[in-house]
């Protein structure tokens, strides 16, 4: 489409824009409801979805041999236990930031609900740091076994090939997603909220509500 239609509030309207799907390849329009989705949720949110059956018959009966093995290449990925780990980590971490990213995009600024979101979000995905994990593998399992996806040995011994040119220690599956992905994406979140929302500048904002003069000051 070269131009979605508008919608939300009449005094600040917005509408998808294009570019997303550069900077988004996880995302997805439907113009049948005005709405933007993950792709990925759609495609798995049923057990038997009609575009890995497309996959499945590309790879056996495409044309040509570089649609065959696009579309082979394709439906293992999607079908891989990393995409779906990846998958689920991202709708938990989504989940907790989606209510602070919608209050910080409102036209008119509420600071102190803003800044109560931001503390919020982080305790909330520290939370997820410290005690989801087993509940995550869990989820994550379960979708695995629904969709005949292969689930790795968790105690076994991971080895890639940076791992391997480097002669690290050797570690563990569940090392490998608990501390190279799980662990290390949630604290890259918790590093840009910190840089974006510090002690000392989330101070200041909630310190300068009091200059609102709303009611007579009734904040100083």
């Amino acid at each position: 489409m070269d131009e979605y239609p508008l919608s939300g509030l009449e005094s600040h309207p917005r509408r998808f824009k294009a570019h997303w799907f550069k900077s988004f390849s996880w995302l997805e329009y439907s113009p049948e409801v005005d709405a933007a989705f993950c792709l990925p949720c759609y495609l798995f949110s049923r057990k038997s979805s009609p575009f890995t059956s497309v996959l499945e018959d590309l790879a056996t009966n495409g044309s040509t041999y570089s649609q065959r093995g696009d579309a082979t290449y394709a439906l293992k990925s999607l079908l891989s236990f990393d995409f779906v780990f990846i998958l689920h980590m991202m709708k938990e971490i989504m989940g907790i930031t989606d209510k602070l990213c919608q209050a910080l995009q409102q036209k008119s600024q509420d600071i102190l609900n803003a800044m109560h979101l931001v503390s919020s979000t982080k305790s909330l995905i520290q939370q997820l740091r410290d005690s989801s994990w087993g509940a995550l593998l869990e989820k994550v399992s379960s979708f695995c076994n629904d969709h005949a996806i292969q689930i790795p040995d968790m105690g076994a011994s991971f080895s890639d090939i940076i791992r391997s040119r480097r002669k690290k220690d050797v570690v563990t599956v569940e090392h490998h997603y608990r501390v190279d992905i799980f662990t290390s994406v949630i604290d890259f979140q918790l590093k840009e909220l910190n840089s974006r929302f510090s002690e000392q500048a989330t101070e200041l904002l909630i310190l300068s509500t009091s200059l609102d003069p709303k009611d007579a000051f009734k904040f100083f």
